[in-house]
């Protein structure tokens, strides 16, 4: 089963979500903010992406900005990016979508080709 890490308003959320129903495959709604992953499950999501951590910060969002993190990010270990991830659903970017063996992070049409179109 499949599981899109979202948050309504966010429009790259709906267009994977939109992917994902034209491509008929199933899955589970988890709003990003009210059920934040834990760093366990974000170290988890992390690794099976295959991507560099700090493609989970969302870079655009109002929080990463006023808080500084771009500044912070360089001085922290990947343990503290982790936590710092996991204490706030808002820094990370999304969607996050994930069958338990391979994450993508964020949405485009060729990433979600290349990793769901499989799953097809």
């Amino acid at each position: 089963m499949v599981t899109l890490y979202g948050y309504p308003p966010c429009s790259t959320c709906k267009k994977a979500e939109k992917w994902l129903k034209e491509n008929g495959i199933d899955y589970t709604y988890v709003h990003i903010v009210e059920a934040t992953p834990s760093k366990d499950e974000l170290a988890e999501l992390w690794k099976q992406s295959g991507q560099p951590l700090k493609k989970f910060f969302n870079t655009s969002g109002q929080v990463y900005r006023n808080e500084g993190i771009k500044d912070k990010l360089p001085n922290l270990s990947e343990d503290e990016q982790l936590e710092l991830l996991a204490s706030n659903g808002m820094l990370l970017k999304r969607p996050i979508v994930t069958d338990g063996q391979k994450s993508t992070v964020g949405f485009s049409e060729k990433s979600f080709t290349d990793v769901w179109g499989e799953v097809l």
